[in-house]
């Protein structure tokens, strides 16, 4: 190549820099690497959007709040732990109930931080600037005093890879958040539901539509309930597995406006959910629950199979549609193509008074009342 094409060439180049039909210059993404004994929270603080914080494997102690958009936090796999500082207060091995507790995230930043309230990770946004965008992946996070992860105003959450093991109240949880994707997780042993998805805990309202968040191939073993969805509209629950929970998967709704619902729950194995959890305040004895629907409207429950959960609760069976423990029925959610095999006291469970709910074409050998397979 002669020195005539070569000065034509930079030239160009110098041309495309200044804009002329080249696409707009982005600031480049930084990794921030942080070693086990080093600040994570120092790298987060350091982080810009769209920048990731890499933590190596091993063990890192202490807890972080993510207040930056667009930021990623990743581990190198589940041999990346994140645990309490040593001679903090560790989850309790009693089950706990969020459904009368609450996450009180208000409560926790005035106290110092979500993650000095006893969770690990916190993306922690305000109704006033949100904290989108955000990844949490690859990593192992455990036996905080209340959550694992837990998310607030965080919409566009991606969760994935994380495993949650031994936290005092939930796995993996998010609150006022939407079009979050939580997959291929595992959440284990905590205290209630390994994932838990709500509109608040803290005050009474209507359901939030979460525009299509995404639940899905996610192991979910061990907890109080597996997956919790509570005044939300709009997502999707599918190809999850779930065993050894003493319930699977509770949709839930209330006598607020709108009504939950709109959710779907499909392509689910659910086995074998015979843990027992004692009464709470709010919420009767569970053991041996699939999928139980209560106050909640026009879902659909298709494709799932699920056998073997057994129990004496009023909310045991293979699917369940119950009238809330507030007196709000359940309206127009469709049952259809599940496997249901070897629940007990019945493969279907309708006890709740509301119209239009539909029982077709499931593959399955009792009821309550007879008739529904």
């Amino acid at each position: 190549m002669n020195k005539c094409h070569i000065a034509y060439l930079a030239c160009a180049a110098t041309l495309l820099g200044t804009g002329l039909g080249a696409a707009p210059s982005t600031a480049a993404h930084r990794v921030h690497l942080v070693k086990p004994g080093e600040s994570i929270q120092q790298a987060v603080d350091a982080a810009r959007p769209g920048d990731t914080v890499l933590l190596a494997r091993g063990t890192h102690h202490g807890s972080v709040d993510v207040t930056t958009p667009g930021l990623t936090l990743r581990g190198m796999g589940r041999g990346t732990v994140l645990e309490p500082e040593a001679g903090a207060s560790i989850a309790p091995t009693a089950t706990a109930s969020a459904t009368t507790s609450g996450s009180a995230p208000a409560a926790e930043r005035a106290a110092g931080g979500c993650a000095a309230a006893g969770n690990g990770i916190c993306v922690s946004g305000t109704k006033d600037r949100g904290v989108d965008g955000v990844t949490i992946a690859s990593l192992t996070v455990r036996g905080f005093g209340k959550t694992g992860v837990y998310a607030h105003e965080a919409d566009g959450l991606t969760v994935k890879n994380v495993t949650a093991v031994r936290n005092g109240v939930w796995g993996i949880a998010t609150e006022r958040s939407a079009r979050g994707v939580f997959r291929h997780n595992a959440a284990r042993d905590n205290g209630d539901a390994g994932l838990f998805l709500a509109n608040t805990v803290k005050e009474e309202e209507g359901a939030a539509d979460t525009g299509g968040t995404v639940v899905e191939r996610n192991r979910l073993e061990g907890n109080r309930i597996g997956v919790t969805v509570r005044r939300l509209r709009n997502l999707t629950v599918a190809g999850n597995h779930l065993t050894g929970n003493c319930a699977a998967v509770f949709v839930v709704g209330d006598e607020n406006k709108p009504k939950a619902g709109l959710v779907t729950v499909r392509g689910n194995l659910i086995e074998r959910n015979n843990k027992s959890c004692p009464k709470t305040a709010r919420l009767d004895a569970l053991q041996g629950s699939g999928i139980v629907l209560t106050g909640t409207d026009d879902n659909l429950i298709s494709g799932n199979v699920i056998r073997d959960n057994v129990g004496g609760s009023p909310l045991s069976g293979g699917i369940v549609v119950f009238k809330s423990f507030v007196g709000t029925t359940s309206e127009r959610n469709r049952i259809s193509d599940n496997l249901l095999q070897g629940n007990s006291p019945a493969d279907l469970v309708n006890t709740d008074p509301g119209k239009g709910n539909t029982f077709q074409d499931n593959l399955c050998g009792t009821s309550r009342p007879a008739g529904l397979c």
